[in-house]
């Protein structure tokens, strides 16, 4: 039998299958997810094992990929978010989750006796990220609309003012889309002197389009963020999980 021949009783678990997403695509609604796309020219790539191994920027011998693609996006994320000309580096990640990882990860380096600040309306996975990391953290509370509460992130960074601050900053929370204001918690760290610091976005819903807001949204590197993280899975609309994550050239860790 043919390696691309199915069993008619695969088949049909397959055609269950596909009814069952087609049903429940159109009737669910409440998740941050977009279903307005067609991927359908990029359909002839699957018959391929392409594989976008290791930096980017780096040459490799696996040659069955995208990696020119592949910098291209990472270039234009990079100047959508205003990151310094000589001074940003990127790949495409696997989604938000691993996006935020890496920033973590980035600012635990930098940082090792940092303390992580985030919202309570932060996504669970982040939680779950700074666990793997094994960071130190401090849970901050939202106004209503979602947004964290910078006074009791001031206060909160006062009692702790001896370490470094390593903030995780919300573009767009699950619930209620609300928007961190980078400027106004780089306000907080120059008011409080703290001079050892990393604020990293999490763009994953709103990062993608902040930057076409009007009044602009303070988010990316040129009011403060050191990395920013975005998923390609839900403004976008792919139908597989993947991402994007900048961070500053001079930060990154090979």
């Amino acid at each position: 039998m043919p390696f691309s021949t199915l069993a008619p009783a695969d088949q049909e678990t397959l055609a269950d299958l596909l009814a069952q997403v087609q049903l429940n695509t159109t009737n669910f609604m409440g998740y941050p997810v977009s279903k307005d796309f067609d991927f359908t020219e990029l359909m002839p790539f699957l018959h391929y094992p392409m594989n976008n191994l290791g930096d980017p920027f780096v040459a490799c011998t696996y040659a069955v990929g995208s990696r020119e693609m592949e910098k291209e996006v990472i270039a234009f994320f990079a100047s959508l978010f205003r990151a310094e000309a000589d001074d940003w580096w990127g790949y495409v990640t696997n989604g938000g989750s691993e996006g935020n990882l890496y920033g973590l990860y980035l600012a635990r380096e930098l940082h090792p006796k940092g303390m992580v600040y985030y919202s309570e309306a932060t996504h669970y996975s982040v939680q779950k990220n700074i666990h793997l990391l094994n960071m130190p953290n401090i849970v901050i509370s939202t106004q209503e609309n979602g947004e964290i509460n910078y006074e009791d992130l001031e206060d909160t960074i006062r009692m702790n003012r001896h370490m470094p601050v390593i903030i995780m900053a919300n573009i767009g929370t699950t619930m209620t889309e609300a928007r961190d204001d980078i400027g106004k918690i780089k306000a907080i760290l120059k008011k409080l002197a703290i001079k050892n610091h990393y604020i990293h976005a999490d763009g994953a819903l709103s990062g993608s389009y902040s930057a076409f807001i009007e009044p602009r949204p303070a988010f990316d590197f040129a009011d403060g963020a050191d990395s920013i993280a975005i998923s390609g899975h839900k403004f976008f609309g792919s139908p597989m999980p993947c991402g994007v994550v900048v961070a500053k050239k001079s930060n990154r860790i090979a």
